[in-house]
């Protein structure tokens, strides 16, 4: 993306003191400091900052490229905040800021005092926003949340993979990223609410709620009709025929047909008219009844040519795509012709490459910086909120910035 934007990010001016690590805490505060917004990582130093410093391919020392991947252009303060010092930076910090966001095992929020009824005394219009494993009732805030757990448990992996297979997990860890945008849209909503209001509130979110809210349409049709949703072979869709992976004489693509019209234009495009005047084919419900034998026939068709050939003939007509490989799929010619590379230079790293914001906001273009090191900010961030060198010293001799072995003893909540 280029530099020198002609506008400020739409969020330049907000604050964000974020008690986060590992995965989806900051995957979506990411997306904010992308646009602009401050965020500023409150590191625990009795374990080391954000264990993601430490999850190899590409470590040297307390930077590495998954760290890179979630906290570029934030910024990082080590503080211990069960340390009264470090809990007095802290509540100073809470004071110039618009939110609170934390993404820990659903008893530490108000363990570590992160409630808006523990901070709204010091600065009434805090949002205080609690992504956390499966939320704060007694019989679960202690337990953990993972992805993969998480997955497993709300129903996706039962719909994820073959039939005749093991259930399976996105390859991808969606449920983190996805209850992290979650959390994103609550903060965003109390930010906006508490400068019309001048008042805050708490706002919660969880793992497990937000991966059950992705089941949709599955849910929808559970709730109200008993359907159950099955897996089905090549990722086809449990109602729409056809739309789904076909072998192609050389690798695989990928086909969708959610308007009659696209039936239409696939069979005459693959030099099966007939089939659009079949009457075992003329509706979704006729073609789902007939699921097999629809297959049947385009199945045989497509494994005799190439998945390029298929696309010289599909594309602009019938909603098509090739299944690439992430090789391909990261191209980054293609990737810095969409204005999707996100690429800067590091410190200890070199050039760190990954994908961008995937947001257009006119008039602004974010400029990528690499994620803070640990405590790396800490004279500038508590500088902004009235600490003199003086002050910061006493502070850290007094260990508020956190000794060998002590810290906050913050505990994730997500994978």
């Amino acid at each position: 993306m280029s530099e020198g934007s002609p506008r400020p990010g739409p969020l330049a001016g907000v604050r964000v003191v974020a008690v986060e690590q590992y995965g989806a805490g900051p995957f979506g505060s990411l997306y904010l400091a992308d646009l602009g917004a401050e965020i500023i990582k409150v590191e625990d130093p009795g374990v080391g900052g954000d264990v993601s410093r430490y999850i190899p391919p590409g470590v040297s020392g307390t930077d590495s490229l998954f760290f890179e991947a979630f906290n570029r252009s934030k910024r990082s303060v080590a503080l211990d905040l069960k340390h009264p010092g470090g809990r007095e930076v802290f509540e100073r910090l809470v004071a110039s800021a618009d939110a609170v966001y934390s993404n820990l095992r659903g008893d530490q929020p108000a363990r570590l005092r992160l409630r808006y009824a523990d901070l709204a005394p010091v600065n009434p219009r805090i949002v205080c926003v609690a992504l956390t494993g499966y939320g704060d009732r007694a019989d679960q805030a202690k337990l953990p949340g993972y992805d993969a757990l998480i997955q497993a448990q709300a129903g996706w992996a039962s719909l994820t993979g073959d039939p005749g297979g093991p259930p399976a997990k996105s390859g991808l860890s969606l449920a983190d990223y996805i209850a992290g945008l979650t959390a994103m849209v609550g903060l965003l909503a109390g930010v906006i609410d508490a400068r019309t209001t001048g008042l805050g509130r708490d706002v919660d979110t969880n793992l497990y709620d937000s991966a059950l809210a992705m089941l949709s349409y599955p849910a929808t049709w559970y709730l109200s009709a008993g359907f159950v949703t099955g897996r089905l072979p090549l990722s086809a869709h449990p109602s729409i025929v056809p739309f789904q992976f076909f072998a192609t004489a050389d690798g695989y693509l990928a086909v969708a047909c959610p308007k009659e019209k696209f039936w239409t234009a696939l069979v005459r495009a693959m030099d099966l008219p007939e089939l659009a005047g079949d009457e075992r084919f003329s509706s979704f419900s006729a073609r789902r009844e007939h699921r097999a034998d629809t297959l049947a026939i385009l199945e045989a068709r497509f494994a005799t040519r190439t998945t390029a050939d298929w696309l010289a003939r599909l594309s602009g007509v019938v909603p098509a795509a090739p299944v690439r490989s992430l090789e391909a799929a990261l191209d980054l010619d293609e990737l810095r012709g969409r204005d999707m590379l996100a690429e800067y230079e590091h410190p200890v790293l070199g050039t760190v490459r990954s994908v961008g914001l995937p947001l257009r906001v006119g008039g602004y273009a974010p400029a990528y910086e690499p994620g803070p090191a640990l405590g790396g900010d800490q004279a500038a961030v508590l500088g902004s909120v009235g600490y003199d060198e003086t002050a910061i010293r006493a502070l850290r001799e007094a260990g508020a910035f956190g000794r060998e072995g002590g810290g906050a003893g913050e505990e994730p909540a997500a994978g």
